[in-house]
């Protein structure tokens, strides 16, 4: 569990930063909207959204499972772009974002 940490500590790095710049949402959507078919469900949510009710709560599963990391996280370019609007306050989402992405390289890796 031990080599879980880093991606682990992210996350909640993650969810803090979310609820710092108020993009935390109270009420999770509807389960139309979480089962969108398309990548990142740009057609449902907004990415805040995504990484509250879809990323965050995937990870955390693989990380109390154990489970393999999937290979190319790559959640930092996306990121970039949907938090350009918040300027120099979404600097330290997109970082947290880039934290995530290596833990996860990181643990890829390994398996």
């Amino acid at each position: 569990m031990q080599r879980w940490h880093v991606l682990a500590e992210a996350l909640l790095m993650l969810e803090q930063e979310l609820r710092q710049q108020g993009l935390w949402a109270a009420q999770p959507p509807s389960p139309a909207v979480l089962a969108s078919p398309q990548p990142f469900c740009v057609d449902t949510l907004a990415f805040e959204g995504w990484l509250q009710w879809i990323f965050i709560p995937r990870m955390a599963q693989i990380i109390e499972n154990g489970g393999v990391m999937p290979a190319g996280c790559n959640i930092q370019p996306m990121g970039e772009q949907a938090f350009a609007h918040l300027c120099d306050r979404g600097v330290e989402l997109v970082r947290v974002l880039g934290r995530i992405d290596r833990a996860a390289e990181q643990l890829a890796i390994r398996f």
